[in-house]
């Protein structure tokens, strides 16, 4: 066994990303304040192929110096938007059929292990503030709230972690890597 050179790992070039089929997962930031959690959103994202990237509230946007620090030229690669309103994106997602999910600790949040994703439909995964989470008005509004479970003494994940955990846990169960 050896490690695989850059060449042998046959990645897309970003025309080529652009062009290809994305996986049905959306990934919202809900006033996210470090910016090198943003780049790694990116980045993640970019593994995973999602549609879109949604920066709202607070979130910093790119070109950003430190987004491109961990985001390494992924923020080319994948779409993205910056809204004001939380809530308000996601009362719109919801209108286009798209399911919303929240990933946060909260009364009635089911476990990420058992959270079972709708085959062929659109989800837009919900991260939030560093500090506060996921807005409460968006926790109300949106269809799901999911937890990634814990077994050790701290409460919470780094964002860039918990992306990461759900975007393969959920990406898994909807088959997005037996398309290729």
């Amino acid at each position: 066994m050896k490690k695989l050179s850059m060449d042998e790992l046959d990645r897309l070039s970003v025309e080529e990303y652009k062009s290809v089929e994305k996986s049905p997962l959306i990934l919202v930031l809900d006033n996210v304040r470090s910016l090198n959690n943003v780049g790694s959103a990116f980045r993640t994202g970019d593994a995973f192929r999602v549609q879109k990237v949604y920066l709202c509230g607070i979130t910093g946007k790119p070109p950003h110096r430190e987004i491109q620090k961990t985001a390494l030229g992924a923020t080319e690669s994948v779409e993205w938007e910056h809204v004001p309103d939380t809530l308000e994106l996601v009362k719109k997602l919801k209108q286009e059929g798209i399911q919303t999910v929240a990933l946060e600790q909260a009364s009635h949040s089911v476990s990420l292990n058992h959270f079972q994703p709708q085959p062929g439909i659109t989800h837009a995964l919900l991260f939030g503030n560093e500090v506060f989470g996921v807005d409460e008005k968006v926790v109300a509004e949106v269809d799901h709230v999911v937890e990634i479970p814990q077994l050790g003494t701290k409460h919470s994940f780094n964002i860039s972690v918990s992306i990461g955990i759900t975007l393969w846990d959920i990406g898994g169960k909807m088959r997005i890597f037996d398309k290729d």
